[in-house]
């Protein structure tokens, strides 16, 4: 195990930083002394956020899908702290149900804002990640481990980060950078709430086997994530059991395609019940602002 880097006077970059995984992970980067740069569509819950963190920090309205705005971000964070150090690309958004019925323009967005998002993200950032030889984790989850039926758009999404963060690691390693890849299962946030407003996708949600079957807090996810960065960790769970799944992926396609008929079976009758569009504060905060382009 490496050991950990001070986070004293870092400069941390944090995107989806208006709720969830991102807010609590600025406070808890600011509470060791971090400076941090929250980024994201919500400019009031930005501010509200900044305003309580307990080091020096800023906000930045941007859609991580925004090349030339998140260029712009990275020039003013640099401009502002003299440097960044860590960049957490944890901005996402999630979308259920059947893909045949699916929305089209909110399945692509799923896929714009996880995947190239992040991309965009990085490629923004790495510049003067390569300056400070730092750290740039990509928050994935444990649909990039494992399938799931009702899910397509979103596991599509977050095993491509994974790739993409795996097949960046080789590229800029040599050029002292670090990366890392984060995974999450179901965890306390807006997004999991949103995602259990719906009830067939909660029950459907509730059948699959333990642990995976369980909402884990908040906290104890977000500390592991902060240990991993102070590690600069390749690969940080925020759930103990998920380094585990490592081992089985392989299987697990299979596995899921017998069991996930069935299931889809039994669920059929009601499949038309499900709603379409993103889930959660975040996802309703995207289509606004999607609106009002």
């Amino acid at each position: 195990m490496s050991s950990r880097v001070s986070l004293e006077g870092q400069v941390a970059v944090v995107t989806g930083a208006a709720r969830g995984v991102g807010e609590l992970l600025a406070r808890k980067l600011s509470a060791r002394g971090a400076k941090v740069a929250l980024v994201g569509l919500e400019a009031d819950a930005l501010k509200q956020v900044s305003e309580r963190l307990h080091s020096e920090s800023g906000h930045w309205y941007a859609d991580v899908t925004d090349h030339e705005a998140m260029a712009r971000v990275a020039e003013e964070v640099k401009q502002r702290f003299g440097k960044v150090d860590i960049v957490v690309a944890n901005a996402g958004v999630a979308s259920g149900g059947p893909f045949v019925d699916s929305d089209p323009v909110a399945w692509r967005r799923v896929i714009e804002v996880n995947l190239i998002g992040s991309a965009v993200t990085a490629r923004a950032f790495l510049p003067v990640l390569t300056e400070s030889r730092g750290y740039l984790l990509q928050i994935a989850s444990l649909a990039a481990i494992t399938p799931a039926p009702m899910m397509t758009a979103y596991c599509a999404s977050k095993s491509g980060v994974e790739a993409y963060a795996h097949s960046l690691r080789a590229e800029v390693g040599y050029k002292g950078v670090r990366v890392g890849v984060g995974y999450l299962s179901w965890t306390d946030t807006d997004m999991v709430r949103g995602a259990d407003q719906d009830e067939v996708m909660r029950e459907l949600r509730q059948r699959l086997p333990w642990p995976s079957n369980k909402t884990y807090p908040l906290g104890p996810a977000v500390d592991r994530i902060v240990a991993g960065i102070e590690r600069r960790s390749s690969h940080v769970y925020a759930q103990w059991w998920l380094r585990g799944m490592q081992g089985i992926r392989g299987c697990l396609p299979g596995i899921i395609g017998a069991v996930g008929q069935r299931e889809m079976r039994r669920f059929e009758p009601r499949l038309g019940e499900v709603r379409t569009g993103l889930v959660g504060a975040g996802g309703a905060a995207d289509e606004e602002e999607r609106t009002h382009k």
